[in-house]
Formats: structure tokens, sequence, C-alpha cells
């Protein structure tokens, strides 16, 4: 008797669930695109908090998926807490790539598009050198772009982004590994890297907690409004997955993932190998203790490659996207990466 009226107290609850799914709102922070090239839009987050410090900061998410996830909801922004600090920050979007972008490579995105963006904040803020935060294969552009252009970054802060391959715990090294991955046969086929394909593929690497785990959790949580609007909100960007150009995920997966060249300073872009020990800058490098797509042995060794002196680690208690949307993530780690980055960023009456 007590479960059926729990049951029906549940389904008494539907309308007010369905109600807030379609109200469900992605992105906090408003912003403005402020450049654009091909399909790739450059977003500055606009603010009336007065702005303290003269060094842009520019957010560079992964191919697969949106790059609001940075800047979810309110109270889980990543962005916000940059913004409220008195920064200038910018997030790359950068678009959907269609059939005729197959051919897009590595070099395209990082001596193209990338350095395209940080030339046109450069240029907008008048600063030399700019602020980077990289997550995720973001943050593995973001350290090939810094060691071809150390003249351009100021700081640089990778948040859960893979350098070094040779760590096999993942579930997902195991599925590229070219034993059983024929990465050539997979992109002749299909062009790009499907977003279902990709989007199955993530959610297989915990299925218990995807397909079973969340849905008993929603259950239990359908009265309360707070949990609801957190849930669609993350379902929202979950299921916003978009393809990834052919040729790209060609190059990571064999030259990163089977091969890891980068690491030992062979991947090439253009007709050049990318050398981190050419990154002087200042780092910070995040990574998270409970990572499932990119565990820390595949971040960790980046400090001991580079040439900075400056160079910093935190080991979060969290999970891949936890960095991004987790509570204590924005309570006990965010405040010091800003701490971190205001030390050592031009102030704007310095």
């Amino acid at each position: 008797m007590q479960e059926w009226m729990k049951f029906t107290s549940k389904m008494a609850a539907w309308p007010k669930v369905a109600q807030i799914a379609q109200q469900v709102r992605v992105g906090a922070t408003p912003t403005r695109t402020v450049y654009r090239e091909d399909k790739l839009r450059l977003l500055r987050y606009e603010s009336d908090v007065e702005k303290q410090y003269r060094t842009p900061l520019v957010v560079a998410f992964a191919l697969v998926n949106r790059p609001y996830i940075l800047d979810l909801r309110p109270g889980k922004s990543v962005v916000r807490h940059f913004v409220e600090r008195g920064f200038d920050v910018y997030n790359i979007d950068w678009g959907v790539p269609a059939d005729g972008d197959r051919y897009l490579s590595v070099e395209n995105y990082v001596e193209g598009y990338m350095d395209h963006v940080v030339d046109h904040i450069r240029e907008r803020s008048g600063c030399d050198q700019i602020n980077v935060l990289g997550y995720c294969m973001g943050g593995s552009l973001s350290a090939m772009y810094t060691a071809l252009h150390p003249d351009k970054v100021k700081n640089l802060i990778l948040m859960a982004a893979p350098v070094d391959w040779s760590n096999k715990d993942s579930l997902l090294s195991v599925w590229t590994d070219s034993k059983y991955l024929d990465i050539d046969k997979v992109l002749d086929v299909h062009g790009n890297a499907p977003a279902d394909w990709l989007q199955s593929s993530f959610q297989m690497l915990k299925p218990v907690q995807n397909y079973v785990e969340k849905y008993f959790n929603f259950y239990e949580n359908m009265e309360n409004e707070k949990f609801l609007e957190d849930f669609f909100a993350m379902e929202t960007w979950l299921n916003d997955n978009i393809p990834v150009a052919g040729e790209t995920f060609r190059q990571f997966v064999k030259y990163l993932f089977q091969q890891n060249l980068l690491i030992q300073g062979k991947f090439e872009i253009g007709d050049e190998c990318v050398d981190l020990g050419n990154i002087t800058c200042p780092i910070m490098n995040l990574t998270a203790q409970n990572d499932h797509l990119v565990p820390c042995g595949q971040s960790l060794p980046f400090n001991d490659a580079v040439g900075s002196k400056d160079r910093k680690s935190i080991n979060f208690p969290a999970g891949h996207i936890g960095l991004a949307v987790g509570s204590k993530a924005h309570r006990d780690l965010w405040p010091k990466v800003c701490d971190w980055l205001s030390e050592r960023s031009d102030e704007l009456d310095a």
C-alpha cells in the first residue's frame, strides 16, 4: 500500500516534471558573438561586473560536445567565476561539421581557427598575450597551440586534458586500440565521426550508471524541482552531441590514442613537430580523481614535459564532467583557480 501511494504521488507530479523539462534553459551568462569563421563562433560573456584584468581568457572545449557545459546553469558555471572576478572571458563554439568538413585536420583547428581566434582577442584587447583554458580534447588542442605559439599565451589552464596515452587504464583506451578499431575504415564509410556513435560509446563506458541508476535517481527525485532543473539541463547537454571532423578524429585516434606521438614530441602539425618543451608560461593542470574518460595518468605527465618553471597540479575528487558542474568543484576548486590566474594576469591599472 505504501509503495502504491508513493507511485501515485510520483505520477501526480508528472505534469510539473514535463513543464520543467520544457522550460529548462542552458547557458547561465549572456553572450555576444564577436567573431565568426566558417561554422565557428567566438562568444564573449557580458556582465555588469567591472573588469579588473587586462589579460583576457579564452575557453576551448572539446569538438565532441557543445561548449555551454562550462556555463550550464546559475551556480554551475565555470566561466561565471572568472567573469565575476573581473576577467574578460570568451568561449569558442567550434560549430557543427557538415559532410564537406570531413577533411578538416588538427592543423586546421590549431593553426587556423584557434590562431585566428587568439589573434582576434589580442587585437581586441590590446594584449600581446592571453590566458587559455582548455577542457578535455580542447585542452589537448590548447597544449598543442601553446607549444607552437608560446609568445601568445600568458597562462595555460588544462582541465581533464589528455596528452599522454600510454596509460591504458580506461575502457576508451581499449576500444580505440588498433587491434580492435580500424579508424580508417570507419571514417571511409561515415566521413565524419557520427554524433550518435560517439554518444553511445561514451554512455557505454558506464552502462549501469547511464542506463539504470540515472533513471532510478530521477524517479526518486521527481518532486524535487531543483533536482529536475539540473537533471534536464544536463540531459540537454548530454544529448546535444555533434560529429567530429573526420580527418581530425582520424589523427586523434591514430597518432595520439594508438601511437602516443604528442608526449614523445613526434606529433606533426603542418611541417612542425609539436614540442611541449616549448611551453614556458605558468601552468595549472586540473585532473579529476574519478575520471572515466581521461584518467589522471593521461594528464599529469604534461607538467614534466613542459619547459615552464611555474607549474601546479590539482587532482580534485570529481568525475570528468563533475569538474565543470559539480557543487564541490564550484565551492572548493574554482575559487582557487581564479586566485591562481588573478596573481598571474595583468591588472587594468598596472
